[in-house]
């Protein structure tokens, strides 16, 4: 008989493909696999998977007494159910699946996808945050089998708590690239003779450098393209209107993931530019630059530790000094003008994108998982 794993997380499981890729991993290799989140009243049905999934409607949405229900709820389900292993995914799932460990036994995996103590939510919220660090002090030490999404992260965990922690990047599913049914810029809505720099993501938000990099477009001959949702776009699309940019802005707001691939397969270049202003972004390794590898488009982000760590290594790109608009544009215009340094990057892509997939890192997941046996 087979051994079942629960693996928990606190999203509603539509969009998080890190852990989708986890459980379509874990029942791969023979593991009785269910994946437990929360649904919300907008929550979207969720396509059949290989593994089971379960979603508790909870009374809270948010706040306090959201995390306190989740983790009560998620703690008897957990109770009541068997399980020869418990994944928890981020501190928002792990006091819940600690006790029933304590209570019931099993072995424990927590996989930690960012510095959750450092995250801006919590920055602004000293009291929150004061409780969060509390539980992963009282956790984390005796935690035997962890994961987290980088070296920067998994050094500060193994110098606080002296536990060794696995680094699983999350990184796509090499796709054959037969599969992207291509559209033209024309198709697309796009102009034909201008180069697109593409923004994506679901958290364009207040210090992450898209203002900055709007404010550069004054001065560079392209099409800023940004795909995606988050607090500072009203702020955005002001701007565009007080710059007189709306020639060079396209806003799409949120498409499905298969019009984004769309988008950022004919794109120019992708940029990554979060700021240095706390933490969590310092030592961030966003999504986004897979996904503009995986698309075979070069990279300009900001001098972050692992994303700079990423194209310096694999040299897939840009990384840009700081963020004073005229020095982004001046660093912009030189990269995308260099059609030697450019097009070498663009190669380059195709070559990290085979070293830098699911189908390589998905060896630390399986060699953590037989080890606990």
């Amino acid at each position: 008989m087979c051994k079942k794993v629960i693996v928990s997380v606190i999203n509603d499981l539509v969009s998080d493909q890190r852990v989708h890729r986890t459980c379509s991993t874990l029942f791969d290799m023979g593991f009785d696999v269910c994946l437990i989140g929360r649904e919300l009243s907008e929550s979207k049905n969720l396509e059949p998977r290989t593994y089971k999934t379960h979603r508790m409607k909870l009374f809270f949405e948010t706040g306090a007494k959201f995390y306190a229900e989740y983790n009560i709820r998620l703690f008897f389900y957990l109770l009541f159910n068997k399980y020869s292993i418990l994944h928890s995914n981020d501190l928002d799932t792990l006091l819940a699946n600690y006790l029933a460990h304590k209570v019931k036994g099993g072995k424990l995996v927590y996989d930690s996808h960012e510095y959750f103590l450092e995250v801006p939510e919590l920055i602004a919220r000293p009291r929150v945050k004061k409780i969060w660090g509390a539980i992963e002090r009282f956790i984390f030490p005796y935690l035997k089998h962890v994961f987290t999404v980088n070296k920067s992260i998994a050094d500060i965990y193994e110098a606080e708590y002296g536990i060794p922690v696995k680094i699983m990047r999350n990184v796509p599913m090499l796709q054959n690239d037969t599969s992207i049914q291509l559209k033209t810029k024309q198709e697309l809505g796009l102009p034909e003779n201008k180069k697109i720099i593409l923004l994506q993501g679901a958290g364009i938000n207040v210090d992450r450098g898209s203002e900055e990099i709007l404010t550069a477009m004054q001065w560079i001959d392209a099409v800023f393209l940004i795909v995606g949702s988050g607090d500072v776009l009203p702020k955005l699309k002001e701007m565009v209107k007080n710059l007189n940019l709306t020639d060079k802005v396209i806003f799409t707001g949120r498409v499905p993931f298969q019009k984004l691939q769309e988008y950022t397969k004919i794109a120019d270049v992708g940029v990554t530019v979060d700021k240095d202003t706390n933490l969590n972004y310092r030592y961030s390794l966003p999504n986004k630059l897979f996904d503009y590898i995986h698309a075979d488009i070069p990279v300009i982000a900001s001098n972050l530790i692992e994303v700079s760590r990423v194209i310096s290594t694999y040299q897939v790109g840009l990384v840009l000094t700081n963020h004073e608009p005229s020095k982004m544009a001046e660093e912009i215009n030189s990269f995308l003008q260099n059609e030697i340094l450019f097009s070498q990057a663009k190669k380059n892509t195709s070559k990290a994108k085979l070293l830098l997939n699911w189908s390589v890192e998905k060896d630390v997941l399986i060699k953590e998982y037989e080890s606990l046996f």
